[in-house]
């Protein structure tokens, strides 16, 4: 089992609040609670019984009764939510940790009842820096490169002291665990399978979607419409979204398809990043870019299992970046660039201090062509650029040119 970064914010927030934990089935919130609240009581409201006794508990004995506890699956008791903000208002509760797998109905409960009194924080699928820790006694080391990037963009001051390669026994589990991550994801039940029993596990998983998940957002008749649209989805990884041509490739209205969208949106299967643009008229294109948050279940879903495509990789370190800067509820903002002139950066970052912009290579050797966007973008926004990144594979680290712009391999930036 892997610790998680999640666990080091928690112990940050104390042990006094009202926490809200979501993320996709399976991703260990539970797991990670019961190991960072162990002291508290445990009550999984995927059980009828455990609905039944807290649905007759009136509001006024809540915090006798129960107290601080960890409720699992709470999205499934609405009346749960009433109770924990009756004891919170009067002063009698410290402590009340919520899990769910179901983000529209735990947000639209937290809207009803505990806007303005609880914190929300998101688990994912396990990030490159928390597949190196040893076990749940160790708390993942932050991985500097990102951290520095997003909370300060000071490339020079970091990149200008990192060597070139580490020594080969420092790297290799980084460059190890890096491709399990890129072929596998990060569903932290894979990694004590073979791989055959990996397959096997992400496909029980597509199938356990669509049977508990789906259903806790839509009541559809028949699921292969979704499971088909799914699928074309997945195909589209690191590509623009176009609504009508997936509706037209699946048979469906495009409202539907806009639907479907969100379904899988908000059940923590993709992400849409948003193209960067300073103002509503600027000759930029204004479509968001589609991106599976899951490169294993992208894996399975599309078929793909042998080899590293360059949209696989390029899928990988987005994900992981936009994992970063959710978990740790970072203030910097994640965008592509793409104008309608053919100007095309696949990730802009903007920090507080200013703009970075990042390339993504699947490969290790970086040539002039690969950066040239970066120095258009660079020219663009002027005093606000802070410099430029090529993410390559397997590669080193070096300043490649001004205006402040370097090579990295991703092993090293997301570890």
């Amino acid at each position: 089992m892997k610790n998680r970064i999640l666990r080091r914010i928690l112990q940050e927030a104390g042990q006094k609040g009202l926490f809200l934990i979501t993320g996709a089935r399976q991703t260990g919130k539970t797991t990670l609670v019961r190991k960072s609240y162990s002291n508290l009581r445990y009550h999984n409201l995927d059980s009828a019984e455990e609905r039944e006794v807290l649905q007759i508990m009136p509001a006024f004995l809540w915090a006798r009764q129960m107290g601080s506890a960890v409720i699992d699956e709470a999205q499934k008791e609405p009346s749960v939510f009433e109770k924990i903000k009756y004891a919170w208002d009067s002063g009698e509760l410290s402590l009340s940790i919520l899990l769910g797998s179901s983000q529209v109905l735990l947000l639209k409960r937290i809207r009803e009842s505990l806007a303005g009194r609880i914190r929300l924080y998101e688990l994912y699928p396990l990030m490159l820096c928390e597949l190196l820790t040893q076990g749940m006694e160790v708390l993942p080391e932050m991985p500097r490169l990102l951290s520095g990037l997003t909370e300060r963009g000071a490339l020079a001051d970091l990149f200008s002291t990192e060597p070139p390669r580490l020594l080969s026994q420092e790297n290799g589990p980084k460059m190890e665990q890096a491709t399990y991550s890129i072929q596998w994801g990060g569903m932290p039940a894979l990694l004590p399978l073979s791989d055959a029993d990996r397959r096997k596990w992400l496909k029980d998983y597509e199938f356990t979607y669509l049977e508990r998940d789906l259903s806790d957002l839509a009541r559809l008749n028949d699921l292969m419409p979704f499971k088909k649209f799914q699928t074309a989805a997945a195909h589209r990884s690191g590509q623009l979204l176009n609504y009508s041509e997936l509706a037209r490739d699946t048979g469906l209205s495009v409202d539907t398809a806009r639907r479907y969208l969100r379904y899988l949106e908000l059940s923590y299967q993709v992400l849409l990043l948003q193209p960067w643009r300073t103002n509503p008229v600027a000759s930029v294109v204004k479509t968001p870019k589609l991106y599976w948050l899951d490169t294993g279940m992208l894996r399975c879903m599309t078929g793909q299992w042998e080899g590293v495509s360059g949209a696989l990789f390029e899928t990988w370190v987005v994900s992981e970046i936009w994992k970063w800067i959710r978990t740790t509820s970072s203030l910097c903002e994640m965008y592509f660039y793409r104008s309608h002139s053919g100007v095309e950066t696949d990730l802009v970052l903007k920090t507080p201090r200013g703009i970075l912009g990042l390339e993504i290579k699947m490969r290790s050797e970086v040539a002039r062509k690969d950066f040239s966007s970066l120095r258009k973008l660079a020219a663009l926004y002027g005093e606000a650029w802070l410099g430029g990144v090529v993410v390559n594979h397997n590669g080193k680290v070096s300043f490649l040119s001004e205006p402040n712009i370097w090579t990295v391999p991703a092993h090293r930036l997301l570890s």
